[in-house]
C-alpha cells in the first residue's frame, strides 16, 4: 500500500460553514470517480486518515476533514448535537465543491454519516461504518462517565491533554509517537473539552448509548450501498452491533479484522485499504434492504432480536 511520504499531494483548506471555521485535508486525482469523505472519531482529527489515503487517491479525490470542535477546525459555542454536526458537514460538502460522495465515519464520525445520510440521501452513492456508534446502547464506560452533566465541560479542559494520551495508549488510536503527541496539543486548546462534553451528552448517558440508527432507518426510502468495517475486539463499541446491523438491513457488507480493537485502519492498514477499495469499485454492489420486523425497539436503539443476540454473547 503506497504510504505517506513528501511527495503526496496535500492541500490544506479553510472555510467558514454556519459559523464554524472548518478546515480539511485532501489528495486529488484526476478522475470521474465520486469523491472519498473519511470522518474521524470522537477527539480525533484528520491525521488519523493520512497514512492510508495515498493507497487511496490514486484515482479519486481524498478528502479528510476536521470535524466541528476537533483538530484545526474551530470550537464555537455551539450544540454540539449529532444533528447540528450532519448539518455543518452537509453545508460543508457544498462549499468544498462536492456533490455525491463515498463517505466513510469511524466510531463517532460513523454516528455523523449516519446522520448526515438521512438529512441528504442523495448526496451518498456508498457509505462505509467503521466501528460506529449509533448501532446500539453498549460503549466503554469512559465515554458513559464523560456524560455527566457540567463535569467535563466546565472542570475538563486541563485534563484534555493527558487524558488524549491515555485514551490513546488504551485504544491504540493513531500508528505514530509524533500524531499521537500532535493530538495531545490539538486537543488541549481552549473549548475541547466544551465540545467533547456537549457532544457525549447528546449522544450517550451513563446506560450508553440513546442515539440509534434503527430509530430513524424507516425513514429513508432506500439505502446506498453500505458496508461495516469492525475489529473483533473492540473495547469501546463492540463487534455485536455490527452483526446487529447485518442482520437488520439484510445486504450491507461485514468485514471482520480478527484481533483488532476500536482502530482496525490503524492496526491492519493494507488489509483495510484492500477492503475499502473492493467495496467503493465493486459494479455489483447492491442496494440494502431493511428488515423492518427487526426495526422495532424497546430500549434505546438495540431492536429485540438484536438485544438476545447481545445479551447471549455479554455484551448487554
Amino acid at each position: 500500500m503506497p504510504r505517506l511520504d513528501s511527495t503526496a499531494r496535500w492541500r490544506h483548506r479553510f472555510v467558514h460553514v454556519e459559523g464554524v471555521r472548518l478546515h480539511w485535508a485532501e489528495l486529488d486525482a484526476p478522475s470521474d470517480r465520486p469523491p472519498l469523505v473519511l470522518l474521524h472519531g470522537l477527539s480525533d482529527w484528520y491525521r488519523t486518515w493520512m497514512p492510508l489515503a495515498p493507497g487511496l487517491a490514486h484515482d479519486r479525490r481524498v478528502l479528510l476533514p476536521d470535524l466541528p470542535g476537533h483538530g484545526l477546525s474551530g470550537r464555537p459555542d455551539a450544540s454540539y448535537a449529532l444533528h447540528w454536526y450532519a448539518q455543518v458537514m452537509t453545508r460543508w460538502l457544498d462549499a468544498a465543491g462536492v456533490e455525491g460522495v463515498d463517505l466513510v465515519g469511524h466510531s463517532f464520525g460513523g454516528g455523523v454519516a449516519q446522520m448526515m445520510l438521512l438529512l441528504r440521501p442523495e448526496r451518498v452513492r456508498r457509505l462505509v461504518l467503521v466501528s460506529a456508534g449509533g448501532l446500539g446502547r453498549e460503549v466503554s464506560l469512559p465515554l458513559r462517565m464523560a456524560s455527566l452533566p457540567l463535569v467535563v465541560e466546565h472542570l475538563g479542559q486541563r485534563f484534555m491533554g493527558p487524558g488524549t494520551r491515555l485514551a490513546l495508549r488504551a485504544t491504540g488510536g493513531l500508528s505514530s509517537r509524533a500524531d499521537r503527541e500532535r493530538l495531545v496539543e490539538v486537543n488541549a486548546l481552549d473549548g475541547s473539552a466544551r465540545a467533547l462534553a456537549r457532544t457525549v451528552r447528546d449522544i450517550i448517558d451513563w446506560r450508553g448509548q440513546h442515539r440509534s440508527f434503527f430509530q430513524r432507518a424507516g425513514e429513508l426510502r432506500a439505502l446506498p450501498p453500505m458496508a461495516v468495517f469492525w475489529g473483533d475486539r473492540d473495547a469501546v463499541i463492540p463487534f455485536a452491533h455490527a452483526e446487529a446491523l447485518v442482520r437488520a438491513v439484510e445486504g450491507v457488507r461485514l468485514t471482520r479484522f480478527e484481533g483488532c480493537g476500536h482502530y482496525p485502519h490503524h492496526e491492519k492498514p493494507e488489509g483495510f485499504v484492500t477492503a475499502l477499495r473492493a467495496f467503493l469499485d465493486a459494479p455489483d454492489a447492491r442496494r440494502p434492504r431493511l428488515r423492518r420486523d427487526l426495526l422495532r425497539e424497546e430500549r434505546a436503539g438495540t431492536p429485540v432480536p438484536m438485544r438476545r443476540k447481545l445479551r447471549a454473547q455479554g455484551a448487554y
